[in-house]
Parts: C-alpha cells; structure tokens; sequence
C-alpha cells in the first residue's frame, strides 16, 4: 500500500507526533524528586544533552535491567536530532507555504544507530519483564514510550507517514494497559491525545479509512488528555504545554499559545526555542 495522506493529513501528522519522543521514566523506583530522571528530563528540556545522558546511563549501570532507561537515553538522542534540525521551530507554522519551504532534513546516520539500538534493548527487557509479570507498569511504560519514539523518528525524520501511524497506534495500545494499571500515571495519557488529536484533524476521508483500521480520533478529546498532562504529568507536564502551544497555533487560538511558551520559556531560559515562537507570534508571522 502507498504512503498517500491529504496534505492537511501530512502536515498534522507531521506537527503532533513529535510528542512521545520526550516521555519519561515514572517508575517505582524513582520516587525522589531529584532523582536521576527529573535532573535528566530536565537538562533535555534545556537542551544540555551530553548531561542528561550521563545522568541517564548513570541510572543505566546502577540498575542493568531497567526497561525505561535506554528508552529515556534514545529520547534524548532524538530531541537532540530534532533540535539541530530545526524540527521543533518547523511545528509552530501554521501556513503550508512556510511549512513545506523549511530545508530538507539530513538525519545523522550514527544517531539514528545509536536510538535504534537503545529502543532495541529497551523492548528487549520490558518484553521479559512483562512475560514475569504482565502488569509491570514501568515494563508498560518502556513499550509505550519506545514505539512512541519510533513513530516521531519515523514521520519526522524519515517522513513514513504509514509507518509511523502504525507506531502510534501500538503506543497508544501499550498506554492503555499502562493506566490500567496505573490510572494515576498522568503522564501515560500523552499518547492517546496525540492520537486523538492527529486522526481528528484528518480530513473525513482519511479518518474513515483509519477508523477502518481500528484508529478513531477526536481533536477536542485528545487536546483533554494533553492537558491532563499538561496540568498534572510529572514528568511529561513541560512537553505537554509545547504541544498544547502547536495545537493552540493550529486553531488560531494564539493568545493561548502565548502563555504556555511564556511559561516554557521562564521554567527553560537555556531553551531559545520559546523565546523565538512568542516573537513569530507577536509579530504576527
């Protein structure tokens, strides 16, 4: 079957599924409020990556099989990917022109060997973990995590639109038994919005076909959920706002987008990304 979406389709796809790349560890374990996770999840928002991947393979040598921990370093491998090549700042355009006029992106081969090989380990312990115990939510959570960054890899970098829907689905499956388990956990209910939000702003033939296959959407629904983590996730709350701000930008609901970059920008100052996208909004761009 052929990679064939609308261009409405590509573009919402292309501006949503970014979120689960920055999902983080909230297991048992780290209960502490400055833990190794909250310090490392930190220093990616802030763009410090080479710290927060000491921290996180730090977490990695003191607990050999964690689930979560090599999905938290590819996270972090795929932001820093996104942040040089500029795919965060190509989410805030709302016209197709400027849109589609952004450079053609050149991943780096080494990174993306390096992300494929954390995720692979990452599946590889969570799938033995929950062959113990089919209940292990931080098990649940590395599954919903990993495929949530496949898919961002895949339509962002890769631009597999099919591909990537066909990740999605499999983390919002995963996210689903992991509040189960733990309704709770905030910070799982980021993949169904994203989910919701990008087959709900779909064009009516598009969200037909992937009602089909067993996807619905619902933009009002999903952009409930990301505000619940928005509002209350631990970990995920700051990536949350960024991706309520896009929404907010797509709907024309600017003065919305302005506070939540506002406060991204004074909770982040190492991070001129929201600094930038307030001065494109006053300025009317």
């Amino acid at each position: 079957m052929k990679e064939k979406f609308t261009r409405h389709g590509r573009r919402v796809l292309g501006v949503i599924l970014l979120a689960s790349f920055c999902l983080p560890a909230w297991t048992a374990d780290i209960s502490v409020a400055n833990s190794p996770f909250d310090q490392g999840f930190r220093l990616m928002y802030d763009l410090e990556f080479d710290r927060a991947h000491q921290f996180f393979s730090s977490w990695q040598r003191e607990h050999p099989e964690d689930s979560v921990s090599p999905a938290a370093d590819a996270a972090g491998l795929l932001f820093s990917e996104f942040q040089r090549l500029g795919v965060l700042e190509a989410q805030f355009y709302e016209n197709d022109k400027a849109f589609n006029a952004r450079k053609k992106l050149a991943p780096d081969p080494g990174v993306r060997d390096r992300f494929n090989l954390a995720l692979d380990q990452s599946e590889s312990r969570a799938r033995a973990l929950l062959v113990k115990n089919p209940k292990d939510r931080d098990a649940l959570f590395a599954m919903t995590l990993s495929f949530g960054l496949r898919a961002d890899y895949a339509a962002l970098i890769e631009k597999r639109n099919l591909a990537s829907l066909r990740y999605t689905k499999e983390a919002t499956k995963w996210s689903e038994q992991l509040l189960a388990v733990d309704p709770q956990c905030y910070d799982g209910h980021i993949a169904a919005g994203i989910s919701k939000y990008i087959i709900g702003s779909m064009a009516a033939p598009v969200r037909w076909i992937m009602r089909l296959g067993g996807v619905s959407g619902d933009k009002k629904a999903g952009m409930a959920e990301l505000q619940l983590t928005a509002e209350r996730g631990r970990y995920l709350a700051p990536f949350a706002r960024i991706l309520l701000a896009i929404a907010y930008v797509r709907e024309k609901d600017k003065p919305r987008a302005r506070e939540l970059l506002a406060a991204l920008r004074d909770d982040f100052p190492k991070n001129p990304l929201f600094a930038r996208e307030i001065a494109r909004l006053d300025s009317g761009q």
